[in-house]
């Protein structure tokens, strides 16, 4: 082992044990959660042995958001690479329950991505031997990337994006940056806008190209919908969480008196608050989806049923996607956005940032911080209808330019992985 090396991971084995406690207290009063510490610190071996394979794919999101940006191209790599085994990490408690749940019939191994010190790196790349390393976003772990480097294992950035903020920081230490970016071996950007900002803070220019956005790769649901749907203009509120229901429909009950065909689908989130959403309507006439009501006689409908609801939001007008309105950090707003219609937020969308970022540019999407902005959003899509058709166009159009991403990266994982 080369010994600055050795120097550097047994420093790194007392830096962790003098960081631990702070790392415990910080977590506990931002009550954060302490799990996976100890793996991500390097002294826990992942429990699920790998089965033996030809060659190891790693894809790391570290939360949330990009653990479900990546569901597509992780489902679509495993039977593209049918004898590799699939490895996935994650930085936060949350990431790792989705990742368990949406991947734990495919993945070998989903664990926590490795605190960024030569030890955890090192016992890191021991416990699990990536062959290929695909990164999401903007993961620029300096160590990390220096020692798969060392390992000559090629190590992607896919995804990649920067906000307009971080890039105001990263670009005065581009002296740092592009010495980590010199490890990858390719950097993938969501952008032109994102590829230049990369570019501009060290990444090397042969190494970078645009691969547009994950979270575009998805497709209409085409299963039938069995619901009578007349000349109403429908709003669709879909996945709305406790409190967001009442904001909805004062919304709704204020504009009837001027849009009189106006309809309401009302699609909680979660379906045990039923009942409590049922006490809600009592002034509207309302029906339920279980029990086949449609608009006939009904000003709300209330989605009642599972599996629904990407299907619905293709006969709605305007759709709201709840989450957004509490701390939740909002829902995926393509799913709507997929049928070009019109989509309104509240502003807790941090789960969808980036997508919300693209869709804001243009007229596909608003964020609005009060049950007035979205009155007044929802009455101008509603009454102008130049307004509205550009709104739509700009969904249909959104959709258009980003086609491709997970095909991208798929041709590029060609080149390392063996047939």
């Amino acid at each position: 082992m080369n010994i600055i090396f050795f120097i550097l991971d047994i420093f790194s084995v007392f830096f962790l044990i003098a960081f631990t406690p702070i790392y415990f207290l910080t977590r506990k009063l931002s009550k954060k959660s302490t799990e996976g510490f100890f793996t991500k610190a390097g002294f826990i071996k992942n429990t699920k042995n790998a089965s033996i394979a030809q060659q190891t794919v790693m894809f790391h999101g570290v939360s949330v958001g990009e653990v479900i940006a990546l569901e597509n191209l992780i489902k679509l790599a495993y039977v593209t690479f049918k004898d590799c085994k699939i490895l996935i990490t994650t930085g936060t408690k949350t990431g790792q329950d989705i990742a368990k749940k949406k991947y734990g019939e495919i993945a070998e191994v989903i664990t926590y991505f490795p605190f960024d010190f030569p030890f955890s790196v090192r016992r890191f790349f021991k416990n699990n031997n990536p062959d290929l390393i695909l990164m999401a976003e903007t993961e620029l772990w300096p160590c990390f990337a220096s020692f798969a480097k060392k390992k000559k294992i090629p190590i992607l950035l896919i995804n990649g994006r920067i906000s307009d903020d971080s890039f105001k920081t990263y670009k005065y230490f581009g002296w740092f940056f592009k010495h980590i970016l010199s490890c990858y071996t390719g950097i993938y950007t969501q952008s032109e806008d994102d590829r230049q900002k990369f570019i501009k803070i060290g990444a090397p220019l042969n190494k970078t190209e645009v691969m547009k956005n994950l979270k575009f790769d998805i497709r209409k649901n085409t299963t039938p919908l069995n619901f009578n749907k007349g000349s109403e203009k429908i709003l669709i509120a879909g996945s709305t969480h406790r409190g967001e229901d009442e904001i909805i429909l004062r919304a709704f009950k204020n504009l009837q008196h001027d849009f009189p065909d106006l309809k309401l689908i009302l699609a909680p989130r979660h379906l045990d608050r039923i009942p409590s959403i049922i006490d809600l309507m009592s002034d509207f006439k309302h029906g339920r989806r279980s029990q086949n009501d449609n608009f006939k006689e009904n000003d709300v409908i209330l989605l009642d049923t599972l599996g629904e609801l990407s299907r619905m939001y293709s006969i709605a007008d305007v759709a709201f996607i709840g989450g957004s309105f509490n701390n939740t950090g909002g829902h995926n707003p393509l799913e709507a956005v997929i049928y070009s219609k019109p989509v309104l937020s509240g502003p807790s969308v941090k789960n969808f940032k980036d997508i919300y970022a693209l869709l804001c540019k243009t007229n596909a999407a608003k964020i609005v911080n009060s049950q007035k902005e979205f009155e007044e959003a929802l009455r101008k899509l509603l009454s102008n209808k130049d307004f509205y058709r550009k709104a739509s166009n700009d969904s249909t159009n959104i959709f258009e330019s980003q086609k491709g991403a997970k095909d991208f990266v798929i041709s590029k994982m060609k080149n390392f992985l063996l047939d």
